[in-house]
């Protein structure tokens, strides 16, 4: 049986005919999503421009997309600004309350495009592919709030990143318009290349009232100390350049120059000294005789012969990084990349975030009229510690130089951190690499550290044969509140200990270990008998200290000492029985990147049965080793780890007029 078929003017009917209004449905829909493809195969393959890119809101709105908003001639200008803005004069500390985190909220503002009366925009460039970076970063960050009633701090989406591409009047008056200005309080600007010739002014030509400025050129007659905040001019390079981080040592040069554009003068002096010097100095300019293209731009030469840049700076322990117009300089930056060690002339220059870097780790700053004297005085300084700014150097650019992010976020944790001064950063959290790198030590976080067996503290006494001080010194030490044992470490093979019967009475366990050898490490050993996390380790010569000071801070660090110094730093010691307290100094400080802290007032040492013969301290040559262990252990470690410190740690009331009974500790400071 054969089923009918139907036969039109065109042919068989397979498909049912569609009614006229579905057939231009289905056209329109299919026309629709042709054009989208081709739409988004455009995108992706027609060359970008920065402007095209610009999407950073929660809602990834095109800079296209953005209202426009024309700016009326006779708009509001702000002023120009005040320079003796404090956080506690023009910032409203109030609007940023309290929270359990510790951490302020910052509002951008939604994108709009602002023109004059006639239509043409405030700024040339629009949106900066850096800017957009550095917005979409805040947004995506922690601080960031999309409530304006939360936010502590405002942050316009007018992009001032580069004054040569603004309009100052416009851009000012824009800026005026933003409903939350008021007279920009709590609000943040950030600008890397201010000024314009020819004075180029070191901070924002833009007036802008009271509004926080991070800025790339900052020299001391502008900069608002503790109010702005000095940012790095980013270099495009640290995008497009991958410079696989170098081990720090000797270099193929000593002192290299790379900047193209640095003025004649400096030119002079550095030609001088490169003919005083020879192979040792590396004077680098711009290829004259390449295209100037873009590729051009990471090309330096000296002679003819042509440099890859910035991977020549990697060939060099020292690298120049001079003032051109502005005083900000994006070379820094690749400085640092390269783990080079800058050497900065840029006289009043207020430096990337000083307010929380130290960087007398990381470079050298010489004044502009020491050019000449330059070669001599990095010569002075001694390898190990160029070796220790080498890697500093490279960590700064990872932590705070490399990206937008990281110089936005590093800006806005400088601005918490004065918000909240009580949860900020310490010092050694901003300038202390997270991982210690160094081969020569390991990690303490493996080490099998146990909990307390028992509460309080032990002392271990060591001891030669000074009977009389010994017993003085477990007398005082017995009167100390959290003692918990006290070991005595005989270190005499030689002489038996005194009879149980002559030692002072005292009400916590006292055990006397004989040791097969004398050695002054046997002071660290982690014997058996100690069972608590904290020990406090004395000499029995240590008569002037009162229980009280006593009573302060001591560290369980006798299982690293024994078993985890690095080299043969402990065999030294026994060796020259000197130096235990500088070892162990050195060992606590390079794990806990930590200065000492010091506790009791300067005393003067007393010890009636010391001798000529039998004091340690008081052979000739002993001040001598003490000067020399320094250099040997700082060797071991690769690093110097000791921290200059000059705080000292006192209980509250001890020295004030108050009755003793209501003092804590109220003999501290006595002699």
């Amino acid at each position: 049986m054969c089923a009918s078929v139907k036969y039109g003017s065109r042919g068989p009917a397979l498909i049912p005919r569609m009614k006229t209004k579905h057939r231009i449905y289905y056209i329109t829909l299919f026309s629709v999503v042709l054009l989208g493809l081709i739409a988004t195969g455009m995108f992706q393959f027609w060359p970008h421009s920065i402007e095209s890119s610009a999407e950073w809101s929660l809602d990834r709105r095109s800079v296209h997309d953005a209202p426009l908003v024309r700016i009326p001639m006779s708009s509001p200008i702000p002023e120009r600004g005040d320079l003796s803005c404090r956080m506690h004069t023009c910032f409203d500390v109030y609007r940023c309350g309290y929270n359990p985190k510790n951490k302020i909220k910052v509002f951008i503002y939604p994108l709009q495009r602002f023109v004059d009366e006639v239509g043409v925009p405030i700024s040339s460039t629009g949106l900066s592919r850096e800017y957009n970076d550095l917005l979409s970063a805040i947004s995506d960050s922690d601080f960031y709030t999309d409530d304006v009633t939360r936010a502590c701090l405002f942050i316009p989406s007018i992009d001032v990143l580069n004054q040569n591409s603004l309009r100052i009047r416009e851009t000012a008056q824009a800026l005026a318009m933003l409903p939350r200005w008021d007279k920009g309080m709590n609000h943040l600007l950030f600008n890397m290349l201010p000024g314009g010739p020819p004075d180029y002014n070191t901070a924002l030509d833009v007036p802008r009232d009271r509004a926080l400025l991070a800025g790339g050129g900052f020299s001391t007659w502008t900069y608002r100390q503790g109010y702005d905040v000095s940012i790095p001019v980013y270099s495009p390079l640290s995008a497009e350049v991958d410079l696989p981080e170098r081990q720090p040592g000797p270099r193929r040069y000593f002192i290299l120059s790379s900047q193209t554009a640095i003025h004649r003068e400096y030119r002079v002096e550095l030609e001088r000294l490169k003919e005083e010097n020879g192979e040792a100095l590396l004077l680098l300019d711009k290829c004259s005789n390449l295209s100037q293209d873009l590729a051009s731009v990471r090309k330096r030469c000296y002679k003819g012969q042509v440099y890859d840049y910035p991977q020549i700076l990697q060939e060099s322990s020292f690298c120049v990084v001079l003032r051109g117009a502005r005083l900000g300089q994006a070379t820094l930056s690749d400085v640092l990349q390269a783990g080079c060690v800058p050497v900065i002339m840029a006289d009043s220059y207020i430096l990337p975030f000083s307010e929380v870097l130290d960087w007398k780790r990381a470079s050298v700053v010489i004044p502009e009229e020491k050019l000449p004297e330059m070669y001599t005085i990095l010569k002075s300084i001694p390898h190990r510690q160029v070796e220790e700014m080498q890697r500093q150097a490279r960590w700064f650019w990872e932590a705070y130089f490399s990206s937008m992010k990281a110089i936005g976020m590093t800006t806005l944790q400088i601005i918490n951190d004065r918000i909240y001064p009580y949860a900020a950063r310490t010092y050694e959290e901003w300038n202390n690499p997270s991982v210690v790198k160094w081969s020569s030590v390991n990690s303490p976080l493996f080490l099998p550290l146990i909990p307390p067996r028992s509460p309080g503290f032990t002392a271990v006494v060591l001891t030669y044969d000074r009977i009389e001080s010994l017993f003085r010194v477990i007398t005082e030490i017995s009167k100390v509140p959290s003692l918990a044992k006290l070991l005595v470490v005989w270190n005499n093979q030689n002489k038996s200990p005194p009879e149980e019967s002559l030692w002072p009475k005292v009400t916590v366990p006292l055990k006397v270990v004989r040791t097969k050898e004398n050695k002054l490490s046997n002071r660290f050993f982690p014997f058996d008998e100690i069972e608590t996390e904290a020990v406090l380790a004395i000499d029995d010569d240590i008569i002037m200290l009162t229980s009280d000071e006593l009573q302060f801070g001591y560290e369980y660090f006798n299982y690293l000492y024994t078993y985890k110094m690095p080299g043969d730093i402990k065999n030294w010691v026994d060796a020259h029985m000197n130096c235990e307290d500088i070892a162990m100094n050195f060992l606590v400080a390079n794990i806990t990147g930590k200065a000492p802290i010091k506790v009791t007032p300067r005393k003067k040492f007393k010890c009636p049965e010391c001798t000529a013969i039998d004091g340690l301290s008081l052979d000739q040559t002993h001040m001598v080793e003490r000067s020399e262990c320094i250099n040997k252990f700082a060797s071991v470690f690769g690093t110097m780890p000791l921290k200059v410190v000059e705080h000292r740690a006192d209980p509250v009331l001890y020295k004030d007029d108050f009755p003793e009974k209501l003092k804590s500790f109220p003999n501290i400071g006595s002699l």
